[in-house]
């Protein structure tokens, strides 16, 4: 057998790690529903979702079949000039599912191919919408304190505070930031940190209002910073407080879309549906990269004119491959033909009933759980890929548990095809954890 970790270690650059004190990469040869086999055989519960992106288990069937057929069919085009069944077909779709759920103007489809596009986009609309209505002044931006929006210039500038982009502070453009009120069951304090929130807010927008162009949110978590949550009630607040000064408000639910927090999108339980949505990550159900940014009416209507300078000069190669769109239609439809919500609920409930009781773990702090996401923080602080974060990793994946905590925090963000014996003995595996990693476990120096 050809050692294709010999090969990946002279050749590969991995993402978010660092190599000179990595574990060996696992070669994984095949996937199937929640489940991954490396090419020892050894099987692993892919409790994250391969970074949030499966939602409906790997090689499921009915979307590896839309994929076959459309390769066979059509592979790619050029998207300007040309359009094809699938990415109209998706687009229907796509404002079909948002204007079930919520009334609005969410109605026009730009595609792109990850997450950090996907929000781009929606930094440029904005920039270039205010200027084609004669508010080119409108150039500022607010972004919250730890959130993360995807790894471009702009995407990087509106996540500056999420931890990750210190080597290139210098080179992002100004962002007002406001602090981000996490919450947890029994937080005593939360009155007091959304006031605090909503004072800086205001306190932006009091003195800049009229010169910043929109606020973006990731609403209800803050994934990459720890699945840190918030309030329904305070996105709901601080989206009109921003309306009121004539932001455009953009909603970042790469990860939160398709179920992720319970409803289709998280934005449903917060009442306020934004001007320029962005949906990646789960949008083919983890088969292809595949992203869209999706905008109001009036938005769109503003880059109409009889001179290019008006236009969206912005286009990807693969922009809307017919592939990966096939895959997306296909994922969609399994929300209807094998229930997906009623799965969802059903996580959901495992979370309440079997995850929360961690809490009362003498190692366990904040344990909140929100749609299909369980998260619970280490009583210890240490950073994101630390040596006691690398070693959190090894001890799940040598339990056959695929678990990438994030800094303290252990979660669960598992796909839809999971059962609740699968959840339950994650759960186990994470009171170990909590029991072998936490301060107590620590022997005290003399």
């Amino acid at each position: 057998m050809k050692n294709y970790s010999d090969l990946d270690k002279r050749h590969i650059w991995h993402p978010y790690t660092q190599a000179s004190s990595a574990f060996d990469s696992i070669c994984i040869a095949k996937a199937s529903g929640n489940k991954l086999f490396d090419v020892e055989g050894r099987e692993y519960l892919d409790m994250v979702s391969s970074w949030w992106v499966n939602i409906h288990g790997h090689a499921h069937p009915k979307i590896v079949s839309a994929i076959a057929a459309q390769a066979s069919e059509l592979d790619h085009v050029i998207f300007a000039d040309f359009t094809h069944a699938p990415a109209a077909e998706l687009a229907a779709q796509l404002v079909k599912s948002l204007h079930r759920a919520t009334t609005g103007q969410l109605n026009r489809v730009f595609y792109s191919e990850s997450g950090s596009s996907a929000v781009e986009i929606a930094l440029k609309q904005t920039l270039h919408y205010w200027k084609n209505v004669g508010k080119a002044y409108r150039t500022g931006l607010i972004a919250f304190d730890g959130g993360y929006h995807g790894d471009t210039v702009g995407a990087m500038s509106v996540g500056r505070k999420s931890g990750f982009f210190e080597p290139y502070a210098e080179f992002l453009f100004d962002v007002e930031t406001v602090p981000f009120p996490h919450t947890w069951p029994g937080d005593e304090k939360i009155e007091q940190k959304e006031k605090k929130s909503l004072e800086a807010l205001q306190k932006i927008l009091a003195t800049r209002g009229r010169e910043i162009g929109a606020i973006i949110f990731e609403p209800l978590v803050q994934g990459a910073s720890g699945m840190r949550m918030c309030r329904p009630e305070f996105v709901a607040h601080a989206a009109q407080m921003a309306r009121d000064y004539g932001l455009l408000i953009i909603f970042d639910e790469v990860m939160t879309g398709f179920g992720r927090t319970g409803t289709f999108c998280a934005y449903e339980q917060c009442g306020v549906v934004p001007d320029i949505l962005c949906l990646a990550k789960g949008l083919t159900g983890g088969f292809l990269p595949l992203a869209v940014t999706i905008c109001d009416e009036k938005i769109y209507d503003a880059f109409k004119g009889a001179g290019f300078d008006r236009a969206l000069a912005h286009g990807h190669s693969y922009t809307a491959n017919p592939i990966a769109c096939a895959a997306a239609l296909a994922s969609l439809s399994l929300f209807k033909t094998e229930n997906t919500l009623q799965k969802i609920e059903m996580i959901q409930a495992c979370h309440q009933k079997q995850f929360m009781p961690l809490a009362a773990h003498s190692s366990a702090r904040h344990c909140r759980i929100l749609g299909t996401i369980a998260a619970v923080d280490l009583d210890m602080d240490t950073d994101y890929g630390s040596k006691l974060s690398r070693d959190m990793r090894l001890f799940f994946l040598n339990r056959g548990i695929l678990i990438r905590p994030l800094g303290q925090t252990i979660y669960i963000l598992p796909p839809y095809c999971t059962t609740a014996e699968e959840l339950q003995k994650s759960y186990d595996v994470v009171s170990e954890a909590l029991t072998v990693f936490g301060r107590s476990a620590i022997p005290e120096v003399a």
